[in-house]
């Protein structure tokens, strides 16, 4: 009878979410919660040779891991992951039985030949040896078996099927498993590594569980599901699940103090699960990256994250390629028109005005007073960013984005006759409402981080239409605490906080080279107001 084992990932694959930052007590008490639980195999994180840090889950040696794994129980085998770039073999010392059993070896399709290498030191020095291929439902049937073969020469004590872009439905489990128990040598155990895209890793993990085999199984899991993107299987799950139809082996309220104790403060501040941008990286069977890139940029609907992916080539969706999809992202919202016009009717339109940009940042909520008074006192001509503030009455409105004029549509059918409304060409805008649409292409900004911002691409078309000054409200900056970042939740962003602080920086450097072409000033509070010159207020 086949032996059914699972192997908890929490703190190798959920470090993905917090940088591998658990600090040092969490990464103890998750591994002795685990032992407590009597999980099969325990992955204690990353082998790197950058991983010096006591805090996080990366170790530059089996020395450090030990550490952490005392006292081992001895019926539990622990491992550690590592990936390219592989650490120097030199610095993996034998294994002495007084350290992680085991290293699982990851790497991709062109990099089988060096994996394969280090994996035969590997085991020439005492480890069980993983062989995780990224990505095997990526690979043709003919490239599959050609791997196999290699691996069976090397006899490692298990090769994965592993499910990197969470696509697998019960039949393309069934079908690869079949070709992996039909063809690898006996003695090495089966694998099975997946990602949640589709709400069917604990499925497909019941469905492994009843397969008739002889051979040693595998079953990767998290507590929490806790895993980049869309997460991964739940430790608590499968194991609850054994317990209840196959036998009575493992301990779930540890794992439960592990969720109370240490994950949910981590899930507080980074989020992991089910969501709309990985279900799509599903159907595109592309990198989840792909589309967790395109929704953050809150400026596309769900149709157009859609119509970008499918664009996608087939031999690039594997592997994210950031400037690919950059490339894709801007000709999908470039649509050259002929604005001539438009230009004329604006200019007229603000000539001879003090000129108002309302953008929806928190401070136009918490200093409304203040912006209210400079209306009444100056009477600007006040253009808002992508929305339609409730507590301003605004000349027109700015909207760059098909998301945000979905949101925006129908107050703005309601004000039409006292509002202009101005789009970008990447907006498709019905026969009912009157625009003037201007080229979204001709207003994008050089710098990647902010080529798209709203804010600047409104600063752009002022400019071109030669505004001299023009007055900010609500451009408050982007903090940590992306709560505070918008008047309105919902316009908030999944971005990441390093990304936040290059904004920033960009939006900085912007605002100064355009100091020197017009005269910008703030009304309300701004991470940006040393940017400009310091200017005297109106009275």
């Amino acid at each position: 009878m086949n032996k059914i084992m699972i192997l908890d990932c929490t703190l190798r694959d959920g470090g993905y979410i917090n940088g591998w930052n658990f600090g040092e007590e969490t990464i103890k008490k998750v591994i002795h919660k685990l032992t407590e639980s009597k999980i099969d195999i325990i992955e204690c994180g990353f082998l790197d040779e950058e991983g010096v840090d006591y805090n996080k889950s990366l170790f530059n040696s089996v020395e450090r891991m030990r550490e952490f794994i005392e006292p081992k129980e001895h019926h539990i085998m622990y491992v550690g992951m590592i990936a390219q770039p592989y650490i120097p073999i030199e610095l993996i010392s034998e294994c002495d039985g007084n350290s992680i059993d085991g290293i699982r070896l990851t790497f991709h399709e062109d990099e089988i030949d060096e994996a394969l290498v280090y994996g035969k030191q590997l085991i020439d020095k005492g480890y069980k040896v993983f062989i995780q291929p990224v990505g095997t439902t990526s690979y043709s049937d003919a490239s599959l078996l050609d791997l196999i073969q290699r691996v069976n020469q090397l006899n490692p004590y298990a090769f994965y099927l592993v499910d990197t872009l969470g696509i697998m439905y019960k039949n393309d489990l069934l079908r690869m498993f079949h070709l992996l128990d039909h063809n690898l040598h006996d003695s090495i155990s089966i694998g099975f590594h997946s990602h949640n895209n589709l709400q069917l890793s604990f499925s497909n993990a019941q469905e492994l569980l009843t397969l008739p085999t002889k051979r040693n199984i595998i079953i990767d899991s998290s507590v929490f599901g806790m895993g980049r993107g869309a997460g991964n299987l739940c430790t608590e799950l499968i194991t609850q699940y054994i317990n209840e139809n196959i036998e009575t082996r493992y301990e779930t309220i540890p794992l439960l103090q592990i969720i109370d104790e240490h994950l949910n403060r981590i899930s507080l501040e980074a989020k992991w699960g089910y969501s709309i941008p990985y279900f799509l990286a599903a159907i595109y069977r592309c990198h989840p990256n792909y589309a967790y890139h395109l929704i953050n940029k809150q400026t596309l609907s769900v149709k157009s994250i859609s119509a970008i992916l499918s664009m996608i080539p087939r031999i690039k969706r594997d592997m994210y390629d950031k400037e690919h999809l950059e490339e894709l992202y801007i000709n999908y919202q470039s649509n050259l028109i002929d604005d001539f016009h438009t230009l004329e009717e604006l200019r007229e339109m603000v000539q001879n005005r003090d000129l108002l940009v309302l953008a929806p940042g928190k401070s136009i909520e918490n200093e409304k007073e203040e912006v209210q008074a400079f209306i009444r006192n100056e009477n600007p001509y006040v253009i808002s960013v992508n929305f339609i503030p409730q507590f301003f009455c605004v000349d027109a409105v700015f909207i760059s984005n098909s998301k945000r004029f979905e949101k925006v549509e129908d107050t703005f059918h309601q004000k039409n006759e006292a509002m202009s409304c101005i789009t970008t060409s990447n907006i498709t805008v019905s026969n009912k409402y009157t625009t003037l649409q201007v080229n979204y292409s001709d207003l994008l900004n050089e710098n990647p981080m902010i080529a798209d911002n709203a804010a600047l691409m409104l600063l752009k078309l002022l400019r071109r239409l030669s505004v001299k000054s023009v007055y900010f409200a609500g451009f408050d900056g982007f903090t940590i605490n992306q709560s505070t970042n918008y008047f309105t939740p919902n316009l908030n962003t999944n971005a990441k906080p390093e990304d936040l602080v290059k904004i920033n920086d960009a939006i900085r450097q912007y605002l100064s080279f355009m100091e020197k072409k017009m005269e910008i000033q703030f009304i309300t509070s701004t991470v940006y107001r040393d940017t400009v010159k310091e200017k005297v207020m109106k009275p």
